[in-house]
């Protein structure tokens, strides 16, 4: 279970079933593989290293894949959320935020909201870490892919 507390430090999501079973089970098959058709360069084995290589990047493309879902569901729940608390004069800037901002946002808290969007627009912060590292009270995000 993810842990209730998350910081800058500590907000990264490791699936462990997918980071330490699937991924490495597939990369040590690609390399044994690899190295059948080291030993027997064979039609057989050169098809076996393809079909390896192929179930790695099916790995890799369906995390990316759900990745991407999530951003963009993201992308929407902040857009939302800044328009229910962010003061009058920066309604208009909202859309002008980039996805990666919004994604970054979303670990700032009500309170301190305002401000930071300020300092974005401004173009005091200029990448997630920037924004995340000015970020004071974390709110968790826990339901993440």
């Amino acid at each position: 279970m993810a842990d209730t507390v998350q910081s800058y430090q500590k907000h990264a999501r490791w699936l462990p079933g997918f980071h330490f079973f699937v991924i490495p089970v597939l990369l040590v098959n690609l390399v044994n593989e690899l190295r059948h058709l080291w030993l027997d360069p064979t039609r057989h084995f050169a098809w076996q290293v393809i079909f390896a290589a192929a179930l790695v990047g099916a790995a890799f493309l369906s995390r990316v894949q759900a990745l991407t879902v999530q951003d963009r569901v993201i992308r929407l729940e902040m857009r939302l959320r800044l328009r229910g608390i962010l003061p009058p004069d920066l309604h208009q800037s909202i859309d002008t935020l980039t996805h990666r901002q919004l994604v970054a946002l979303r670990f700032a808290s009500d309170a301190e909201m305002a401000e930071i969007v300020r300092d974005v627009l401004a173009g005091k912060l200029a990448t997630s870490k920037d924004i995340k590292m000015r970020i004071k009270n974390w709110q968790a995000d826990l339901l993440r892919a």
